[in-house]
């Protein structure tokens, strides 16, 4: 990976000093805040509401980019039900390129031998971005947004290594009248030949080129995506929104082999017997995601203006409480996807109800009164030696005197009396 410099990064092909943009001059859009954390007590239902680099939602939960954003039909009907906002499928300019096989999924299930009755705590898919035709897709972006002018459509967008091509896509796009944009640069398998997906989000120097041509184009807010596949995410997170990202979402899947099938040898999804690695999510990856979102949030927290830059968590979220952790970490939405796949576009009512459950447990009101509220509490092992010794400094202390003269056992009274005053 491409070493960065905070001060000084190559941009068009020259290294020099970068100033960051004025994101709200360049875009025209309103920015908001990141880790307000200021404790309110609540009276009534708590306000599910966010705003996000100027774009209002009714609530925090998003539709991931895949499967449930694949055409008009569905993602009608995820607005029908409440969403915050919809991410669609990713397209190209292309779709003549995309060609996707049967079967395309494999599920990781709890239980004895992986029993086929056990709950689907992973999902792999070998899934490629839409391979509707652009020009379908771009129509049915129009017809959504004329019908829903006030809810948010994202584009997910992914290119081959061209500018010319990166810009005709955008232009395309926004002419659609959608909300905002999310770059695909983690998708972990299909075209990495075409330097498309996790082969640019892998590669900080080509991923600040590409962002650059990006962010020169675009007039809407751009989140960038980015992938697990990596060894420290902060560096091409950090790469991004240095190079005008309004925002990045974390994380894709996680590059993965779901497994082999012991009586045909085989992997599993197989196609005429034969395999790809894929991408891993559902509640298995949820731990995962939330070490990368807190990693990035950090950064984040410590590097950056907050006011003008988002987080989107993302990863095996099924529950409230799984979004509550993602927005303790800092993260101002959170995309479901696999969970939709499982439990259907309704999932978002239950999601909001346990949401206001947990917000109501601890008397917040809106989101921003929790959002980012346990990133304190992350510190390096050493620092949780050092905590650990002063603690147990503190209680062994507190165990050997005595408090008060109603402890007093009568055996003594010089020692015990002795004790009372070292405290």
């Amino acid at each position: 990976m491409a070493s960065l410099s905070l001060t000084h990064i190559r941009r068009r092909n020259s290294v020099t000093e970068f100033t960051r943009p004025s994101l709200i001059t360049r875009r025209g859009r309103s920015k908001v805040g990141f880790l307000r954390m200021v404790g309110s007590q609540g009276q009534g239902e708590p306000d599910l509401s966010v705003t996000v680099n100027g774009l209002q939602m009714p609530n925090p939960f998003v539709i991931g980019s895949g499967p449930p954003g694949t055409n008009y039909t569905v993602m009608k009907r995820a607005f029908d039900e409440g969403w915050g906002a919809v991410i669609a499928k990713t397209v190209s300019l292309d779709a003549a390129k995309v060609v996707n096989v049967t079967p395309r999924y494999a599920q990781l299930r709890a239980g004895a031998n992986g029993s086929a009755k056990g709950q689907i705590i992973g999902w792999e898919n070998i899934e490629l971005i839409s391979d509707r035709p652009l020009e379908t897709m771009l129509k049915e972006f129009k017809q959504l947004k004329e019908e829903y002018p006030d809810r948010i459509l994202i584009a997910s967008i992914m290119e081959e290594y061209n500018k010319a091509a990166w810009e005709e896509l955008i232009d395309r796009v926004e002419q659609t009248g959608i909300d905002a944009l999310e770059i695909n640069f983690s998708c972990p398998h299909g075209m990495p030949e075409r330097k498309m997906g996790a082969a640019v989000g892998q590669d900080c120097a080509l991923l600040e080129e590409v962002c650059g041509w990006i962010n020169a184009k675009a007039t809407v807010p751009v989140w960038a995506k980015m992938t697990p596949n990596i060894t420290d995410i902060k560096q091409p997170a950090r790469v991004a929104l240095l190079s005008g990202c309004e925002g990045v979402s974390a994380i894709n899947t996680i590059m993965s082999v779901m497994g082999i099938n012991l009586k045909t040898l085989r992997p599993e999804p197989c196609v005429e017997g034969y395999s790809t690695p894929g991408g891993y999510s559902s509640k298995a990856v949820h731990p995962i995601a939330l070490e990368k979102v807190m990693s990035i949030a950090k950064m984040m927290k410590s590097e950056f203006d907050l006011a003008q830059y988002s987080l989107s968590g993302i990863g095996g979220v099924e529950t409230g409480g799984d979004a509550a952790e993602f927005i303790l970490l800092g993260a101002n939405t959170v995309q479901v996807c696999t969970g939709v796949m499982m439990h259907g576009y309704g999932l978002v009512k239950k999601l909001c109800e346990e949401l206001k459950d947990f917000m109501k447990m601890h008397n917040f009101s809106s989101i921003e009164d929790f959002r980012g509220a346990s990133l304190e509490y992350f510190t390096t092992h050493m620092d949780l030696v050092r905590r650990q010794q002063e603690a147990m400094q503190q209680r062994k202390a507190i165990k050997k005197g005595l408090q008060s003269d109603k402890d007093w056992t009568g055996d003594g009274f010089v020692k015990e009396a002795e004790s009372m005053v070292s405290n």
